[in-house]
This record gives C-alpha cells, structure tokens and sequence, in this order.
C-alpha cells in the first residue's frame, strides 16, 4: 500500500510508518530494514560521538539507499552537583556489594548534548541523512537553519503544546507528539517542570488543531489499528519504538527481550532513577526501587545513567537482567519477535485492513 501525505513525499517514504530511534536498541540493520520496506527507519546517535555516529551512518547507507532518520539528544548539559552525586553512589553502594562489585567513585556526563557538539553538527551536515530529528529540545537557530539549508528534513518531539509551539517557531518542519503511553525517555524539554502527561490521542489532536505542523503520533502503537487510530486523528504518520524491541535486528539483550515476553510488559513504569530523566520502563528492580525516591535526590541526566549503566553492567555479569533500561511503552504485551521488515509489511497490511474496515462501517452509516 501506499499513502501519500505531504511529509511522507518530502521524506521520500510510501508508509506513514516512522521506526522510532531507540539508543541501545535500534540498529544500523534495523534502520536499513525498515526503510528498504517503504517506511522511514532511525538510528539514534545520541549515546555516541561524532566517529560512532558516521560510522552507525555508514553502515546504514551500506544496507539501504532509501531515506532514514538520524536523532539526536538535544539536553540541557548536566550542571553538576557533588552532594547529590555522592549521596547517589552512597544509596547504591548496598546493591553493588550484593552483587560482589564496586560503585563507580565519581559520576560523569556520559552522554554530550547536541546543543553542544560541533563536531556532531559538522558530521550531519556532511553526510546529509534524509531526516533528522531532536529529542529532549532543540539546538540553537544557526544549528537549526545550518541543517535546513543542507537539505535535511527536521523532526522534534513534542509532550505538550508549549513545546510544540517552540518547535514551529523554531522552524522545524514536523512535530513528533508523545504521549504519556510511550516507552523510553520523556522528550520533555525540560524535565523539571510539571508535566501534564497527556495521552497520545489527546495530544495528536491538540497539535494536529494547533501546532500548523504536521504531526507524527507516538506512544502505545504496536500494531496496524493504532496506526490508523493516528492517521484518523489527523497525523500524516505513526512512530513505533517498543513494537521494534524484538526484532530480530534489534540490540536488546536476552534479558530485555525476555522480560517484554513476560508479565512485567503489562507493569510499566515511569522511573527518573535509572537515568535521571524520566522514562517508561517494564517493572523491573530498578523501578521499583527507584518508586519513592523524590526526584531532587536524583542527579541530572545523563549523569545518574552513568551509575545505572555501570550497576546493569555488575548485575549482567551475574546473570541478572533486573536493573536493566528495559524502556517500553505501555502497548507493550502487543510485541511480536519478528524481523523488523516482516514487522513492517504486517503493519502496513493490517493499516490497510483497519482502514478498509473503518470505509465499510462509514458506508454502512450513510446507508443507515
């Protein structure tokens, strides 16, 4: 099938299907995979430098000559905070000793935002992906109009209509609009102030009425009915993250894959402990010790991940998966182990099915 919308023919793509970028999990393959099948497919270079990005770039564009998506972390920078970082370490150091290891001894930025990575803005330009996309925020206007006038496609995300009316101001040409259903971080700008946790159903008609933008609908989406749920409330596509977990493309770990086939996919839980921004995750240790833990003790992102990764990294190697960043959305017991392309040709034939289904009962109406 083929559905074409403005958007969809500027990116290049004949499905209104975006694979969501997913550090850690979605792969050079996957991207490749999922573009070569006429939807767009995302790498996330965010957890990379400038080196790793071309190189996740290069292999990608060995795989497939279709469009795909290259996102980017935008964050504040962490401004750093000795006392709560200590007082961190000391609050996990328990867990470490159960787990016959060591803390770390100083917490780091492990991640370098956007906002602050000439080298990573020179690279994109250089290569010239299809599209770009930003979450957490958005980097400056010499960033921003550098990447426009290469060419590029600019995506961003969007929790609420103030930061949907930023990224229209800013000049980026669609809005990703993510519901509180969805799995992995909170494109929250920031993740300090209220949030007032709208649904993707909600908030994809809030934007599509207000944001003059074209919106991509994010949250929940796991199968060819909910994509067309979206198209119906007015996006010119749907983006799916955790639907992508278990492909066969996919970098989850056996212990991730395994939990999103157990009970803990229809637990999930917003969490801040693992990384320091809040996240939806299955329901796992980390979550639920990180339940009642106030979100001013928690260092700033990405410096509190450097501990959650190095405390995943101590419990793997004893074979415990439970403090994993096992990110899912709450569509989650909907996942199927398939290779990504098969994934996407089912969802492209039950959109046309639902689609057909929602023609017949609008016929039957009017002949009614």
């Amino acid at each position: 099938m083929t559905i074409s919308n403005a958007l969809l023919d500027r990116i290049g793509i004949r499905l209104p299907i975006v694979q969501a970028p997913m550090a850690g999990v979605s792969s050079p393959a996957m991207a490749a995979a999922v573009s070569e099948a006429g939807a767009l497919g995302s790498i996330a270079v965010g957890a990379a430098d400038a080196a790793g990005a071309q190189a996740m770039i290069a292999e990608t564009r060995a795989r497939t000559e279709a469009p795909f998506n290259v996102n980017v972390f935008a964050h504040r920078p962490a401004t750093p905070s000795p006392a709560i970082e200590a007082a961190w370490i000391a609050r996990f150091r328990p867990h470490f000793k159960a787990l016959g290891a060591e803390p770390p001894v100083r917490l780091t930025e492990i991640y370098r935002s956007f906002i602050e990575d000439e080298a990573m803005l020179a690279l994109l330009i250089a290569q010239r992906p299809a599209v770009v996309s930003f979450h957490f925020g958005l980097p400056g206007d010499a960033a921003i109009r550098a990447l426009r006038d290469a060419g590029i496609v600019l995506l961003a995300t969007a929790t609420n209509l103030a930061e949907a009316r930023m990224i229209a101001d800013a000049g980026i040409d669609a809005v990703v609009a993510q519901g509180w259903e969805a799995g992995g971080h909170r494109g929250m700008f920031d993740p300090d102030l209220p949030d007032d946790q709208l649904g993707i159903m909600a908030l994809t008609r809030l934007l599509v009425d207000t944001a003059k933008l074209p919106v991509i609908a994010a949250g929940g989406i796991m199968d060819g009915a909910g994509i067309a749920a979206a198209l119906a409330l007015g996006a010119s596509a749907a983006q799916l993250g955790t639907a992508f977990v278990a492909a066969d493309e996919s970098l989850a770990d056996a212990g991730y894959r395994a939990a999103l086939a157990s009970d803990a996919a229809q637990h999930t839980q917003m969490t801040r402990a693992i990384s320091g921004r809040p996240a939806r995750s299955l329901a796992n240790r980390f979550t639920a010790f990180g339940a009642d833990i106030p979100a001013d003790e928690i260092p700033a992102y990405p410096v509190a991940y450097d501990l959650g990764k190095a405390l995943n990294a101590a419990a793997k190697a004893r074979g415990d998966f439970g403090f994993g960043a096992q990110w899912a959305g709450q569509g989650a017991p909907l996942a199927r182990a398939t290779p990504a392309a098969r994934l996407v040709e089912t969802l492209a034939a039950e959109l046309e099915q639902a689609r057909g289904a929602g023609k017949q009962d609008g016929d039957a109406h009017d002949i009614a």
